[in-house]
């Protein structure tokens, strides 16, 4: 099991936007860390208010977002406008091209997200769009499926062979599913994983043959990628 942690990834500070990069992101270059077999991209951002990212191009990459705190104003080439909340997620597949934009949708409070970028399995695809919301009380002490290669369980479809999970724990865990490769991201709280102590932020990369054993939450918002 490799350890990711927190304090070690890379960090921009824009002044309206507070980045960290789990993986290599533009001026952040690290050969050790240029991402996890299909799964490229996950930023843990903070937009102020009344600010976000312009409108910029995207090709041949799964792009997901996922609401922690606040509002995000989406808009894009495809005619999709939609405002994200937490417990959000949305899938963009930029295929052959696609513009896009977010922004803080509120003028005082902030916005907390996460942007996870995954490989798509077929360059030059059509770009397409999907978004889902997920009740707090379908992640609480059980494995939610977000996102999945067949939209399994009312999961959003991926053009990939990962299936990503989340769920919000307290105390014992309920055994996580099975998985080939996995790249657990804990966005708050505390796990112990495999004897090892997380904290918001961490994260654990295991190869098929190691187990997963997950104990001792403590108000634990993780996510879970089960890659080929």
């Amino acid at each position: 099991m490799n350890i990711r942690r927190s304090n070690d990834r890379g960090y921009a500070d824009h002044g309206w936007l507070r980045s960290y990069h789990t993986f290599s992101f533009a001026n952040y270059m690290d050969p050790a860390h240029m991402g996890f077999r299909a799964l490229r991209v996950i930023n843990e951002d903070r937009v102020a208010p009344g600010h976000g990212f312009g409108t910029h191009p995207h090709r041949d990459m799964e792009i997901i977002s996922w609401v922690l705190d606040g509002e995000m104003a989406h808009e894009d080439s495809l005619g999709n406008g939609e405002t994200m909340r937490p417990g959000d997620v949305q899938r963009m597949s930029a295929g052959t091209g696609v513009r896009h934009s977010e922004y803080n949708a509120s003028n005082t409070q902030g916005l907390h997200f996460l942007q996870i970028w995954i490989e798509t399995a077929t360059p030059g695809m059509a770009p397409s769009y999907a978004q889902k919301h997920f009740p707090r009380a379908e992640r609480e002490q059980r494995w939610c499926l977000l996102a999945s290669p067949n939209a399994a369980q009312g999961s959003i479809s991926l053009h990939q062979d990962v299936n990503l999970y989340t769920g919000l724990f307290d105390g014992d865990l309920p055994a996580p599913p099975p998985h080939r490769y996995a790249w657990l991201h804990l966005v708050k709280g505390e796990l112990t994983v495999n004897g090892t102590r997380l904290l918001a932020g961490d994260a654990a990369a295991l190869d098929p043959e190691e187990a997963l054993e997950l104990t001792d939450a403590a108000s634990a918002d993780v996510l879970l990628f089960d890659l080929a």
